[in-house]
């Protein structure tokens, strides 16, 4: 480890980033970035074979008297003989086809694809030096992010990678409480190492803090990720905001950045709770969206089921028309989507999954140029229905109606979505009224047509002070519906 740790140093001093915020405050996100506005997020790993509860299941199954804890005893027996690291053998992925996941997230009309590289369990999902726990030496005993990466990027997609390891600090800690696998002494590179006590969740930066050597050996993980996969997108989990983190943080940026420098490539880091000084990363919502239009680029991830990350055999699906709502919303506001799936244990994509995404992708085929490439409008919507912002907030569907409209621009015009005109044929933009001196602010640009894409090529339309007034054949679908118009 010293020796990478010596690399590291190296990269940083002979680059335009160090390990400063003044210093990555000259990172600018890149266009491709600006550009793709879905991204494809994956949970896969050795927890998905109990496929019980959520991806927490590693920590929870630890935890007496969770239900968790109930059903591995049930099904497993005792913890001091079957424990977490017992499923590695069952987790097989024999059913893994990295060329048809890539063909699914390409038809799904995703520009990025982001595995997690490694989940809070500490089991690497790729072929790694620096420890045996790990896809390639154990379990599937394939490099999953490495086919995966080939496949997606024939297919013109961006590849990244997401570590949620510094959580692993604490995440297998409860297994010390009562007699089972999880017994000291744990040096580095055991698999539950170092299974410290959870941090009061009330006081999230408790003792202990991560400890120099663990954050070491996080560092010296995520730079292998960069350095064996080039990945154009790290994203960061929680818990990164820690104190003890901060100084480790600014180095893998700064080695990071100019890593990509060498490749002649632009990259991303996402980051929650303002664990990166502004400006130096791009900022992840969990699971939420903003209220309001921001002038920087911003991320939501969010996934296909509501209950888990993971699959599990009860999870709780949303509808493609819900997200593809939430889409547009986060679109017209300078947002782009990482969304969810959870493959099964075999490497199998569920029907629900598979379906939402190629669902979204239909729809995107026809109504992709209102969001691909597109930019902000002077505003980024109107109607009633107002958005909770903040994480954890997108559980359950917005009430859109018609008057819910969004708005972006693109190639010359402006693209106004209807949320939800389901059963309407007639919608009013109040935004595009025509200008008069009594309206403050008003729109005096000269709309030369109007089309409804992938419904009604010459709809109906009017124009006064009141609004633009559009009337179409009857809508019969619940996804949203995208009018063109063309400004002169």
């Amino acid at each position: 480890m010293r020796e990478y740790l010596d690399k590291i140093d190296a990269v940083i001093a002979n680059g335009r980033y160090k390990a400063d915020w003044a210093s990555l405050q000259q990172y600018r996100p890149p266009r491709w970035y600006e550009d793709a506005k879905l991204g494809i997020f994956i949970h896969w790993g050795v927890y998905s074979v109990p496929a019980f509860g959520s991806e927490w299941y590693s920590r929870n199954m630890y935890i007496q008297g969770s239900a968790e804890f109930e059903r591995h005893i049930k099904t497993y027996g005792p913890h001091k003989n079957f424990g977490y690291k017992d499923f590695i053998p069952l987790f097989k992925a024999e059913k893994f086809n990295p060329a048809e996941w890539a063909e699914l997230f390409s038809r799904a009309g995703a520009g990025y694809v982001v595995p997690v590289a490694e989940h809070h369990d500490g089991f690497q999902m790729y072929a790694s030096e620096l420890s045996d726990w790990c896809a390639a030496k154990m379990g599937p005993k394939r490099d999953v992010l490495g086919e995966l990466f080939a496949e997606c990027r024939k297919r013109g997609l961006v590849c990244g990678a997401s570590s949620h390891r510094v959580e692993h600090w604490f995440f297998m800690g409860h297994g010390k409480e009562f007699d089972s696998d999880i017994k000291e002494p744990l040096r580095r590179g055991d698999f539950y190492w170092p299974a410290m006590p959870e941090p009061n969740h009330h006081d999230l930066f408790s003792e202990p803090a991560p400890s120099e050597e663990f954050m070491n050996d996080w560092l010296c993980r995520c730079c292998e990720l960069v350095d064996k996969y080039r990945p154009r997108v790290v994203y960061f989990d929680w818990w990164i905001q820690h104190s003890a983190v901060k100084p480790y943080l600014k180095k893998f940026a700064a080695y990071y950045y100019n890593r990509a420098d060498e490749w002649g490539e632009e990259v991303v880091i996402n980051y929650k709770h303002d664990a990166f000084e502004f400006g130096t990363a791009v900022v992840d919502v969990e699971r939420g969206q903003f209220a309001d239009a921001k002038p920087y680029i911003w991320q939501t991830d969010t996934s296909v089921a509501t209950n888990s990350w993971c699959y599990t055999e009860r999870n709780w699906y949303k509808s493609a028309a819900q997200i593809l709502r939430d889409l547009v919303d986060i679109v017209s506001k300078n947002g782009r989507m990482l969304l969810n799936i959870g493959p099964r244990a075999d490497g199998s994509i569920p029907d629900e999954d598979r379906s939402i995404l190629l669902e979204i992708g239909n729809w995107l085929s026809v109504n992709g140029e209102a969001l691909r490439g597109a930019k902000l409008w002077r505003k980024s919507g109107e109607g009633p229905t107002r958005i909770t912002e903040g994480q954890f907030a997108d559980a359950e569907a917005k009430p859109y109606g018609c008057e819910d409209i969004r708005f972006t621009v693109n190639g010359g015009c402006i693209y106004a979505t209807c949320l939800n005109m389901q059963g309407k044929s007639e919608v009013l933009i109040r935004s595009l009224a025509e200008a008069d001196a009594s309206r403050k602010p008003n729109f005096h640009g000269i709309i030369k047509a109007v089309s409804v894409l992938g419904h009604d090529p010459s709809p109906a339309w009017s124009r006064d002070e009141e609004g633009l007034k559009i009337t179409t054949r009857p809508v019969d679908t619940d996804k949203p519906v995208v009018f063109k118009i063309e400004i002169d």
